[in-house]
Order: C-alpha cells, then sequence, then structure tokens
C-alpha cells in the first residue's frame, strides 16, 4: 500500500508530470495537487496564506507527507513541517528516496550513501539549532547532538563510504585497461532518465533488463559484449539524468558515470514524443550533465528514440529546434519497435571503424572522488 502525499510544484503542465512520476518512482500517491508560480518564499517556500489553505488540507486528508517539488532550506523544512504537523520532502530528499529504493549493487548503495550524507552535511549546522528550538515530524531525529559532533560524525561516515567507492573506482579503471589491451570498442548509453535507455540497450544486446516507465531503474553500469560485423564491443547501460539534479548527487555518482568519459561513443536517448519545451529541458539537462563530467561532444551520437509515437516531419523539426540540423551524427530509432536499429549499429560501426581506440585522459584517469566538505 503506498503512502498518501500532498504534492505542491509549479503550475507547468511537464514540470507537473516529473513530479507525479517521481512521487510513483518513490512509493507515493498524491491525493492532492498544489500548483504555485513560485515555490521560493523566504519562510515556507510559499506565502503565508497558502499555508493556511494547506492546514485545512492536511486536517481533512491526512497525508502521511507532504512532497515539496523544490529544494527548500533548513528553516523552511522546519517552519513549514512544525506548522503543519506533518513530515516535509523536498525535491532533493525524495530523488535520494528513490535513489535508495532502486540501487541493487554494491556500488550503487554506496554512492546513495555518500549523496545522502553529503545532503545531510550541507544542512548539520542549521539542524541542530532548529532541533534544539523543538522536535517536528520526521526532522532527521537529531536528538542533543552538538553541531562539531555531528559534523564529525557524518564526516567519518562519508570518508569510509568515499575510501570504498575510490577502490570501486581503481577496479573500474583495471578493468578499463583490460579492454584497452584487448581492443574492445566501447558504446555507453546516456540521457534523461525514462527515455527508454534500457528498453534500447536490451534490443541492441538481446538483453532482458529490467524495463520501466518509472525514474531511475537504472542506478548501476549493465555492460554486455556485442559483436558488429567485425568488432566486438561493450555497450553499457548507465543512470538516467534529470533537472536540476544537485552537483554533490552527480559527484556520488562520478564513479559510475566516469565511464562515460572514457567510452568510445556516448549514445545520448532522447524521447522524441515529449512536447518540445519538455524536449529542450531534458536536451539540455543531458548535456550540461556530460560538460560537467567532461564527456567529449565529438563522441556523441544522438538518437532520438519512440519514433513510431510521433511523425518523421515532427521529428525532423524538433531536430532542428535543438540545433542538431548540422550535426550529422543523429538517427531516429523505435526501441519498442525496432525501427532503424539496424541503421544505428550501421552507424556505431562506421564510426568505431574510423576511430583509434580512446586514449586514457591523463586527468580524467584519477580515481579519486572528491568531496567539498564545507556548507
Amino acid at each position: 500500500m503506498r503512502d498518501s502525499a500532498i504534492l505542491i510544484t509549479y503550475d507547468k503542465e511537464d514540470v507537473v508530470k516529473e513530479a507525479l512520476a517521481l512521487c510513483d518512482a518513490a512509493g507515493y500517491e498524491p491525493k492532492k495537487i498544489i500548483q504555485q508560480k513560485f515555490l521560493n518564499r523566504a519562510k515556507f517556500g510559499l506565502g503565508e496564506g497558502k499555508v493556511d489553505e494547506l492546514k485545512e488540507l492536511v486536517s481533512s486528508l491526512r497525508p502521511d507527507v507532504i512532497i515539496y517539488d523544490e529544494i527548500l532550506r533548513p528553516s523552511q523544512n522546519y517552519n513549514l513541517a512544525s506548522t503543519l504537523k506533518t513530515k516535509i520532502l523536498d525535491r532533493e530528499m525524495l530523488i535520494l528516496e528513490i535513489f535508495e529504493r532502486r540501487a541493487r549493487s554494491s556500488e550503487s548503495m554506496l554512492q546513495v550513501k555518500l549523496a545522502q550524507l553529503r545532503y545531510e552535511m550541507s544542512r548539520a549546522k542549521e539542524r541542530v539549532r532548529l532541533a534544539k528550538m523543538g522536535e517536528q515530524p520526521g526532522f532527521m531525529g537529531i536528538g542533543k547532538f552538538e553541531v562539531d559532533v555531528y559534523h564529525n560524525d557524518i564526516r567519518n561516515r562519508m570518508n569510509s563510504t568515499k575510501a570504498k567507492l575510490v577502490k570501486a573506482s581503481k577496479q573500474r579503471e583495471l578493468h578499463r585497461q583490460a579492454r584497452k589491451r584487448i581492443g574492445f570498442k566501447t558504446v555507453s548509453l546516456a540521457g534523461y532518465t525514462s527515455a527508454g535507455k534500457t528498453t534500447l540497450f536490451n534490443m541492441l544486446t538481446g538483453e532482458q533488463k529490467e524495463e520501466s516507465p518509472n525514474l531511475f531503474t537504472t542506478l548501476s553500469t549493465t555492460t554486455r559484449k556485442i559483436v558488429l560485423q567485425n568488432l566486438e564491443i561493450l555497450i553499457s547501460d548507465t543512470v538516467g539524468f534529470i533537472s536540476k539534479l544537485p552537483a554533490y548527487m552527480i559527484e556520488a555518482f562520478k564513479s559510475t558515470l566516469e565511464e562515460l568519459v572514457y567510452t568510445d561513443i556516448v549514445i545520448v536517448v532522447i524521447d522524441a514524443s515529449d512536447p518540445f519545451p519538455e524536449l529542450k529541458k531534458k536536451f539540455r539537462s543531458c548535456v550540461s550533465t556530460l560538460d560537467e563530467i567532461g564527456v567529449n561532444h565529438d563522441r556523441i551520437v544522438f538518437v532520438l528514440n519512440k519514433s513510431d509515437l510521433v511523425s518523421e516531419e515532427e521529428i525532423v523539426e524538433k531536430v532542428h529546434l535543438l540545433g542538431l540540423k548540422e550535426n550529422k551524427k543523429w538517427l531516429s530509432v523505435s526501441a519498442a519497435t525496432g525501427h532503424n536499429i539496424s541503421a544505428l549499429k550501421d552507424r556505431v560501426h562506421h564510426i568505431l571503424e574510423d576511430q583509434p581506440i580512446l586514449e586514457e585522459k591523463k586527468q580524467a584517469a584519477k580515481p579519486e572522488i572528491e568531496i567539498n566538505y564545507e556548507d
């Protein structure tokens, strides 16, 4: 049985759609959606009049949680929870809950743990101050921690988790070196979460990996070998991106995402069926994330997936609006029906045959995961 929620989000259709998908992925069922133009008011995030309306809704609906589709400062979270007597989850905490539910491998569990600790660290000082003012629902159970004790406790847990992830990163580096010696070419699938990466991965490899319309079905990288004509290729499916994903979450998943830096081709999967404003937002989010981790644009192939749901004319128009028309490295496919999958394989084979095995970048080869412990 799912926990009930009141969802507070922006008054834009694509934002509401994504917020509902996040709620669903985290196991919450919104009983009421409140849409607002602004969610960054000083005291509560919301205006005080809207908070008074929320009190009445909470009294009648009795939700298990209130989900706030924006990043809340600890003081705003405290003010809302104290006033409404209900647990508050902001966007970051909601995504972390999804990550925790989706994590399967030991490495992805460590990555989620590191992200959770980083979230907690950035709010430690303010949480201790607020906790001393009185109890409130769901406020992390800080109790009588002093700031320095609390900081040191989080720091020690972060250092322990980080050391384990560095070990995993070094193991990945050894695997890359082994692949390079053997002569394997590598292809990685990337893109916005729920764009159809895993369905495409299954179509290309014959794998039966779990497919789902839910967000963040894939948190750990899965790699399989295929043969294209005379080439042995390793294809990897990676964690999906999402808008407004904080830098510390990207940092926590660095040991997984760094595979995109070393791969010979990055196939960025785009959901061609999205309305253009939503498509543009997701496209920008993907490109900015790839830029942040240092992926070379020359090695990117853009694949507009779900072509069975839209006309070819609409796809060409969206390609033009995204600025990809002059970029020859794009293709429309349907991972569900198999449309143009052979053409995609031919394109990948052609690019790889003309491309020397990727040299390791000296700077990127460092397995160390940098963490900024300051607020």
